[in-house]
């Protein structure tokens, strides 16, 4: 077997040193750069084009969930995980492997022996998306990853002024310029919190603290006015769930 490139991405000092120690076994595995972060991970990953990664969930700033869209050439990916019970049943749908900390020298072996099996055959990790979906069913999202060429932005969600359908994808406005990302509607309608965003039309979603006015227009028709100046319809189905939200 040739040799396996491999990177290690954790933020936790002791768990980086937990896999490079038991790497130590692994004579065919050569770890080529190990990083703290998500970020400087992900240009590591995209630059260096390793055959492997070990992929911590949990990161500041960028996690390893929020690498996953952003991977220009998806590699064999073993996640270490401390958290997220519901996590593991995704993973384990969707035969992905990952190490549930603290793990011991034996289960780290047979994770490898699952990576070995699959570089033998050329099967690199094709259901990352799957998994992603599966993990994200009942989280809240606290931020938006953006992938623009080679800039990742990430937006604070209190920057948004609202999310406009644009076919296939979305188009997120901020008060400074917008972002175009594939995600649905609906995917953003279910994982935003509702506190403070709200959907009004099939294809607007606010940030109701940025709502100046609602305003009639024609008959039966309303719109709502944006701080930014922006106007946007209200549905007839969505203007009663908002005039509750609002409580006006």
């Amino acid at each position: 077997m040739t040799n396996i490139k491999a990177i290690i991405i954790d933020d936790e000092c002791l768990a980086r040193d937990l896999v490079r120690k038991y790497l130590e076994s692994f004579k065919q595995i050569e770890i080529i750069a190990e990083f703290e972060d998500g970020f400087n991970g992900l240009k590591g990953i995209n630059e260096l084009k390793p055959d492997l990664v070990f992929l911590d969930i949990q990161m500041p700033k960028l996690t390893g969930l929020e690498m996953l869209e952003l991977i220009d050439t998806m590699p064999h990916i073993i996640f270490t995980t401390a958290y997220d019970q519901h996590a593991i049943k995704a993973f384990e749908l969707n035969a992905v492997d990952y190490l549930l900390k603290p793990f011991s020298k034996e289960r780290f072996g047979q994770a490898l022996s699952k990576v070995f099996e699959k570089h033998q055959v050329g099967q690199y990790s094709s259901n990352i998306n799957e998994l992603k979906n599966g993990i994200e069913q009942t989280a809240t999202l606290d931020k938006i990853v953006v992938k623009d060429h080679s800039h990742i932005h990430v937006i604070a969600l209190e920057d948004i002024v609202y999310i406009a359908s644009e076919d296939d994808y979305v188009m997120i406005h901020t008060k400074d310029r917008k972002y175009l990302k594939n995600k649905t509607m609906k995917f953003y309608e279910t994982h935003l919190d509702k506190t403070n965003f709200a959907r009004i039309h099939r294809s607007y979603i606010v940030n109701l603290n940025y709502i100046n006015k609602i305003e009639k227009y024609g008959k039966d028709s309303y719109q709502v006015e944006l701080q930014t100046g922006d106007k946007l319809n209200i549905s007839r189905s969505r203007y009663q769930d908002l005039k509750s939200i609002l409580n006006f």
